[in-house]
């Protein structure tokens, strides 16, 4: 029997207080991908995009686990989340103007042919219906600052301004990315006061 890797145990990149921010530097990733547009909560695409991924991840995994003999958790589902107007996350929370794309982590032993199978096999019966818009993608965060949020989404606007407008610009940096969540509940299966999501904020140096 293998050790079974469970990231949010072992990956830096996935620790943050619940008060206060902390700094981090994420190593380039590649994930698992769908886009869209539009609230979370009333959107199709939403909840197609989920109900794809999952199991394309899953098929992954008993690949790795076959295959390469290396067995691991699914990592937990993520999202980058922007707005022409920023103001769409922190003042207004005008959902229907949120635009996203939602990921999941693949490990980095890996390779692109594993998952183009893995992508052909979660096909095969009862088909996800985003399945041919899946892609792997190589995403560049670098240095970001990142909290953990425990409660609702909705509660999630102060926080943001604390981060956007007091410890960013408070720490000589500034914005450099979109948005990212990192869903350690399954916001599917956790009554929203007991969630648990990592707030990311790619940053620079302002100067």
């Amino acid at each position: 029997m293998t050790d079974k890797t469970d990231f949010k145990k072992t990956f830096d990149a996935y620790r943050a207080p619940r008060t206060g921010f902390r700094v981090v530097d994420v190593p380039d990733l590649r994930y698992l991908m769908l886009d869209g547009h539009g609230d979370p909560n009333t959107s199709p695409a939403f909840a197609e995009a989920v109900e794809t991924l999952y199991p394309v991840a899953y098929t992954l995994k008993f690949a790795s686990k076959r295959e390469l003999g290396r067995d691991y958790v699914v990592p937990p589902l993520e999202g980058l989340w922007w707005a022409d107007d920023p103001t769409a996350f922190t003042t207004a929370r005008d959902k229907s103007r949120w635009d996203w794309t939602l990921m999941i982590m693949v490990p980095d032993w890996i390779d692109r042919s594993m998952v183009t199978a893995a992508v052909e096999r979660a096909g095969a019966r009862n088909r996800p219906a985003r399945l041919d818009e899946v892609r792997l993608e190589t995403l560049s965060e670098g240095r970001c600052v990142q909290t953990l949020h425990v409660g609702s989404f909705d509660d999630e606007a102060d926080v943001l301004a604390r981060l956007h407008h007091e410890f960013v610009p408070g720490h000589g940096l500034r914005m450099a990315g979109k948005h990212h969540e990192i869903y350690l509940s399954d916001f599917r299966k956790v009554a929203p006061g007991r969630r648990r999501t990592i707030l990311r904020q790619p940053v620079t140096s302002a100067t």
